[in-house]
């Protein structure tokens, strides 16, 4: 793949502007606010050309495939494209499934790009009812009930999610051919999450947090009651009573989650503003200091060939996406929301160096990552949520 191209330079020249001169304002919380959000805001049309271009490049990326299945028989051992006619490429399968959901955002925000005909036709091509079935009775199987539990099922949701308001013939079209393993997934969900005891807590696929979030957006805009509560009581039982969370634990050497920032992410959007702001002095009670002496700052990778090593470009986007929905989540003046939105920035900036490196590695994945984070897609569900608290 090829290396940066001169848009991505200017914009990564601009953001960096951006992070200097923000450490040079003075102490007023507003033109922070103003300048997060021109970092966080829409992209244009020339870099979202360039995310595109890296999913459109991928999802039809056979191999290398990483294929963590459990097999009972002979017969199951087949290609990643026989067993996955929908989301076969992007190395696995969770990724391909947001590589789809990046590519519906962005032809719905951006649809006079150049890239938009070829999006449509690859999400006309993967999306249909007939490659929808074949992975739901894939799924189906007893032996494949753990498979891309939560992380995957949590991102097949935000892609349901991305068409399900879009007011498009072919996107509610894909739309509908999504539903049969969006039901089993809901009801795989629904029978796990009263078993599983204890939160788990990584900074890799299976953080609880991270899927819990999604999953409770899911719920809100379908209006799906039991299970929106479902979540609600376990992150109370999980997480509601967490305090002093050990914030210098973090980040372990292939995390591309923050659990802890995952964590309160899905607080903000479980609590009342003044709950959660009680909540959170308690859940890290130093991290004013911790946000500006290098507890919590953005990570450099030492190898973006590496596989597991680059996995630290992407906690930097989480990180951001994180800082930032929490510290939007506090009551206006609050003494974090300032140090919060510079951290976020930095971390935006930090983790964007890293989305096209010319390595499948981690050009397979982190234009996701840096999408979510600049648009920064639940803050709304979770904004309408509270206007009636």
């Amino acid at each position: 793949m090829p290396h940066f191209r001169p848009i991505s330079i200017c914009l990564l020249s601009l953001l960096a502007l951006l992070v200097q001169a923000t450490s040079l304002m003075g102490q007023s919380s507003e033109p922070e606010t103003d300048d997060a959000a021109i970092r966080f805001g829409t992209i244009d049309d020339a870099v979202a050309g360039e995310w595109a271009k890296l999913v459109l490049g991928a999802i039809d990326t056979e191999f290398p495939n990483k294929l963590s299945l459990v097999y009972v028989d002979a017969d199951q051992l087949k290609t990643p494209q026989e067993n996955f006619p929908a989301f076969y490429g992007c190395f696995d399968w969770h990724s391909s499934v947001h590589g789809h959901w990046l590519l519906a955002r962005l032809l719905r925000t951006h649809p006079s790009m150049e890239a938009a005909p070829k999006i449509r036709t690859a999400l006309a091509t993967h999306l249909t009812r007939e490659n929808i079935q074949r992975e739901t009775e894939f799924f189906r199987r007893d032996e494949h009930k753990t498979f891309e539990r939560m992380y995957g099922w949590a991102w097949y949701l935000r892609l349901v999610l991305e068409l399900d308001d879009w007011d498009n013939a072919d996107a509610q079209t894909w739309r509908e051919n999504l539903r049969p393993l969006e039901a089993l997934f809901v009801q795989r969900i629904t029978a796990y999450l009263p078993l599983l005891t204890f939160p788990i807590r990584t900074g890799q696929h299976t953080d609880t947090g991270f899927a819990l979030g999604q999953i409770l957006d899911y719920a809100r805009v379908m209006q799906l009651d039991p299970l929106e509560q479902l979540v609600i009581d376990r992150a109370g039982a999980f997480y509601r009573s967490d305090v002093d969370y050990p914030v210098q634990y973090e980040p372990s050497g292939h995390d591309f989650f923050s659990s802890g920032w995952n964590e309160a992410d899905l607080m903000r959007r479980v609590m009342p503003q003044a709950e959660f702001t009680q909540w959170l002095e308690k859940f890290v009670p130093e991290v004013a200091v911790q946000l500006v002496d290098g507890t919590i700052a953005p990570v450099s990778v030492s190898d973006v060939t590496d596989g597991k090593l680059v996995h630290l470009a992407g906690l930097n986007l989480n990180r951001a996406w994180c800082l930032r929905a929490v510290a939007n989540a506090l009551p206006e003046g609050h003494r974090l929301r300032r140090p919060l939105l510079q951290s976020a920035a930095k971390h935006l900036a930090a983790g964007l160096a890293y989305v096209n490196s010319g390595h499948y590695e981690g050009d397979h994945w982190l234009a996701t990552f840096a999408l979510y984070a600049a648009t920064q897609t639940s803050e709304s569900i979770h904004a309408n949520e509270n206007e009636h608290e």
